[in-house]
């Protein structure tokens, strides 16, 4: 063999080579890609959040005044849910304001979600409010429909003021928690016995709402975390 011929040989071998590994290079891409978009399939928006955030303490404002501050450990937002929510997995802490910036009620609870397009706070767990000057509610599950106005539960519910104490099942509110009554009452006791003669009746001591009674709701009517 010439020495042209060996030249053309080892061309033509090298050749082979480069084109034998641009084709597997091609077919390692073309599997990636493969690979990528049956991985993208496979995720759905409607079960992520849309944003997580940590030690979050905010001010939330209406028209431009200052309404109410809330803390919590975690938030998430559920946006691309069929229904858009928060969601406080870790907790809640809820501060609202008068127009002066002071404190006359506060919230906390186990977890809570609001869900945004109604308007609506469902809050879960061991729920407390306090009302300035001294009023505290407790209850296991409250919903606040702030469209309405109205706050109402239809779980049992322990509440203290400077009189008496009340307990029973069920609970409507304006959100001022000035008007308020339990739906089933079972029990009112004075808490001095200087300003309470002696034990009412449920209709004597209760105040009744002003607002039309609203539909309760309940854990199953509303979507849990990433439902379709």
């Amino acid at each position: 063999m010439t020495r042209s011929d060996k030249r053309h040989s080892s061309f033509r071998n090298a050749t082979n080579v480069l084109a034998a590994m641009l084709v597997a290079l091609i077919v390692a891409s073309g599997c990636t890609e493969e690979r990528k978009i049956d991985v993208a399939s496979k995720i759905n928006p409607k079960r992520m959040a849309t944003m997580t955030t940590k030690n979050i303490s905010t001010l939330i404002s209406d028209s431009g005044v200052v309404q109410y501050k809330i803390v919590a450990p975690l938030w998430e937002v559920w946006e691309e849910a069929d229904t858009p929510y928060w969601y406080f997995p870790k907790g809640i802490f809820l501060q609202k304001f008068d127009p002066y910036f002071k404190v006359i009620a506060t919230v906390a609870a186990d977890s809570a979600r609001f869900f945004s397009n109604q308007k609506l706070w469902r809050l879960d767990g061991r729920v407390e409010l306090t009302q300035v000057p001294k009023g505290l509610f407790q209850t296991q599950q409250l919903f606040w429909d702030q469209r309405r106005g109205v706050l109402y539960s239809d779980s049992f519910i322990h509440i203290e003021t400077e009189t008496h104490v009340l307990e029973g099942i069920g609970f409507e509110s304006d959100e001022q928690l000035r008007s308020y009554r339990v739906i089933k009452p079972q029990g009112i006791f004075p808490v001095n016995s200087d300003n309470v003669t002696g034990r009412g009746s449920a209709s004597e001591t209760q105040t009744p709402s002003s607002q039309s009674a609203p539909t309760p709701l309940t854990r199953e009517s509303l979507p849990a975390p990433g439902a379709d």
